[in-house]
């Protein structure tokens, strides 16, 4: 250590070894007209009931939030028959998986998780003072073997992204339930169903029952997806009463703002808005899918409502050349280089504008 690192406040081990969350871009170069298709936002905005609620309370601007966010908390409960006693907010589901490890992990514990898992979760591990453990994934999906194969005693945490992102792919719900089954019983699953929305399919549960059935299992949920509310950071979290107990312990006491809990509650109860938001993403995500493989390109099956692009390994049609093309066109998606796939895009599903914008920019960067 030299003499003027001594001489100021050094960071504990290992936080200096994060590499820091990087959101996705706002801004391009080119283009007459700007799509931000990097963050996975929902084209369609916040209800208008959110909205008028979150006006309602500018004239009370001076007061603090209600540190329980009893409201947001009971409407929550009310919309998925939950108690809400088991219910916990936080400063969007990232705050709560923060939150949850900071709880149950501590310097030489594992937190364990896929590899091309949600980049928050070695974030929240190694700030814990935790290490990370990688289990590999198949055909870009959640392998639950492998993740049985890397539980260890010092296991104390896994993480599973149901739909995951970036893939957008899912495990059905047998195989979380096996997963479940297979983890001791002194082993926290977080269930991180932050697109559970956005899934039709029959054999998806985002969690609910398991963690009603369980008493190590804990599911994430976030209104900064389908309802339209990322500005404002709304997260929240079921679970076992004990588990509940120790993240109310260590979370801010007024971790959710008066605005959010007054947008929250009308935005939970808004089930049309919520229902257009699906009826747009199933009907754009096949066709943003069937259009990018017409162009030559590889697209994991998604749920959600973003795809992964993977591109040819051709000089001059990689990921990056995609990328500065894109942004030259005004558009603007997520490079994967974080997640250890520099040859990937992810592009949410946005408007029809936005999407046929970029399916005809994509177009002429292959032909080109």
């Amino acid at each position: 250590m030299t003499e003027q690192t001594a001489l100021r406040p050094v960071p504990r081990a290992g936080i200096l070894d994060i590499a820091a969350y990087v959101p996705g871009k706002s801004k391009a170069a080119g283009g007459a007209k700007l799509f931000k298709l990097s963050s996975n936002e929902t084209p369609l905005g916040a209800s208008p009931k959110a909205i008028e609620a979150y006006r309602s309370v500018a004239d009370r601007l001076e007061l603090y939030p209600d540190g329980a966010a009893y409201d947001i908390r009971e409407a929550i409960g009310r919309v998925y028959g939950l108690d809400p006693a088991r219910i916990v907010c936080g400063n969007g589901s990232d705050d709560l998986l923060h939150l949850l490890t900071l709880a149950y992990v501590g310097p030489g514990d594992e937190g364990l998780y896929s590899q091309y898992g949600f980049l928050v979760y070695p974030i929240a591990i190694t700030a814990a003072g935790g290490k990370c453990v990688v289990a590999p994934e198949t055909d870009f999906r959640t392998d639950v073997d492998a993740i049985l194969a890397r539980v260890t005693a010092k296991t104390k945490i896994v993480f599973l992204a149901n739909p995951n992102n970036p893939t957008g792919t899912y495990i059905p719900f047998d195989e979380v339930k096996r997963l479940a089954a297979g983890l001791p019983k002194t082993v926290l699953l977080v269930l991180d169903a932050a697109y559970a929305e956005y899934v039709t399919r029959n054999d998806y549960e985002a969690g609910i029952e398991l963690v009603a059935t369980s008493d190590n299992v804990v599911m994430c949920r976030t209104f900064s997806k389908i309802h339209g509310l990322a500005g404002l950071r709304i997260g929240w979290m079921y679970g076992p009463d004990h588990v509940v107990d120790a993240v109310n312990r260590i979370r801010g006491p007024f971790n959710l703002n008066a605005a959010a809990i007054a947008a929250g509650t009308a935005a939970i109860e808004d089930r049309e808005h919520m229902g257009r938001a699906v009826a747009h993403n199933e009907d754009w995500l096949p066709k943003v899918t069937k259009g990018l493989e017409a162009l030559g390109l590889t697209v994991p099956a998604s749920v959600g409502n973003f795809v992964l692009i993977l591109f040819p390994d051709v000089a001059g049609k990689r990921a990056p050349d995609a990328d500065a093309f894109l942004q030259s066109r005004g558009v603007i998606v997520r490079r994967m280089d974080a997640y250890g796939l520099p040859n990937a895009l992810r592009m949410t599903i946005g408007s029809a504008e936005a999407n046929e914008a970029t399916l005809a920019a994509l177009a002429d960067f292959l032909k080109g």
